[in-house]
């Protein structure tokens, strides 16, 4: 599994317009095939950070996501609204919450 956290610090009058934009995208991720989760995380004391926190089944599955017309339409949309270029970090899992299930 490949888990990526995605650290998105948007400029503060944008943070509503970005949350929509967020869970848009977020919401035609998870129905992805070889997506396993997709969250949008605001900050509870700086409500202008984020963090997207993505998990894929594999490496492909995430490339996919990347190509997908959404995805486009995000980038589109909160491009502008970014006061610094996003980070991202990649996870691989060593021990999945649902082992067992």
């Amino acid at each position: 599994m490949l888990v990526i956290h995605v650290q998105v610090n948007v400029n503060p009058e944008d943070v509503e317009a970005f949350c929509r934009a967020a869970i848009e995208n977020a919401r035609a991720g998870i129905g992805e095939p070889g997506v396993v989760r997709f969250d949008v995380l605001q900050q509870i004391d700086d409500p202008s950070r984020f963090v997207l926190v993505q998990a894929y089944r594999d490496e492909d599955a995430s490339i996919r996501h990347q190509a997908t017309d959404h995805y486009a339409r995000w980038q589109g949309i909160v491009a502008g609204m970014m006061a610094e270029p996003f980070t991202s970090v990649m996870f691989s899992s060593v021990f999945p919450w649902d082992e067992g299930r």
